[in-house]
């Protein structure tokens, strides 16, 4: 799931992506919205933001949306980097070990929430950072089919998928392509319901947890990275032993 990359991925490899990883973002946009008011994955809403304060020429509110912006693209510049490097050096598991830092960061943020509370901003801040970071390993391992925070646009993926096969239907386009449009708009559903569900759970997490359920959420994201690492190492193990017989 986290080490397939371009043709070697299959649609069931990018569903379960999409299921899992939108699940997680959607629980901590969501919790982080019942926290402090604020969504952390939303920039399109935290962009329009931004425009409102500061055409009321509220210069706070519009650097603090700004701000979370920046943090997202710095997150998504800073997966980058990472897994620029790790392919020079032909590091296979390295989306999964992005995955990892995230985690990890989310276990350590729940660790600081539960020891100190952290103001808002910080909290927010520091969940769109990690939001631009999972999406850009989303992004970059999928070739792009998948975007587990950008629900607007994946949202439109679907519309378009529904309206290309309403065509097929409607004999205006090539039946061939039914089957490609069907696994895409299943992929863009499921993606969507991932996140859907996850923000549901979040919800009902935290009210359980309160900040314990950022070091639930960086655990599964921990085993996920690890289950994804450790069946590379069995499949890479057991190829090399069919090289050397």
């Amino acid at each position: 799931m986290l080490i397939r990359t371009d043709e070697a991925r299959t649609l069931n490899t990018d569903s379960w992506l999409a299921c899992l990883l939108a699940a997680v973002a959607g629980a901590l946009n969501t919790v982080a919205f019942e926290i402090v008011g604020f969504f952390a994955a939303n920039m399109t809403g935290n962009v329009s933001s931004l425009s409102d304060n500061l055409a009321r020429f509220r210069w706070n509110g519009g650097l603090f949306f700004l701000s979370v912006v920046l943090f997202f693209m710095f997150g998504a510049v800073l997966s980058t980097l990472i897994i620029n490097a790790g392919r020079r050096r032909g590091l296979r598991g390295i989306y999964a070990f992005v995955i990892v830092i995230e985690a990890l960061a989310l276990m350590a943020l729940g660790v600081a929430e539960l020891s100190v509370t952290l103001p808002g901003a910080v909290l927010i801040l520091a969940l769109s950072l990690l939001m631009g970071l999972q999406n850009a390993v989303v992004t970059r391992i999928s070739n792009a089919r998948v975007r587990t925070t950008h629900v607007s646009g994946t949202a439109t993926d679907i519309g378009i998928e529904m309206a290309m096969l309403i065509d097929i239907l409607r004999r205006r386009e090539s039946p061939s392509e039914a089957t490609a449009y069907l696994d895409r708009l299943k992929l863009h559903t499921l993606t969507i319901a991932g996140f859907l569900v996850g923000g549901i759970v979040g919800i009902w997490a935290w009210s359980l947890l309160g900040y314990a359920f950022l070091i639930v959420a960086g655990c599964v994201l921990m085993v996920m990275s690890l289950l994804s690492l450790h069946h590379a190492k069995v499949r890479y193990s057991a190829a090399a032993s069919s090289t050397f017989k």
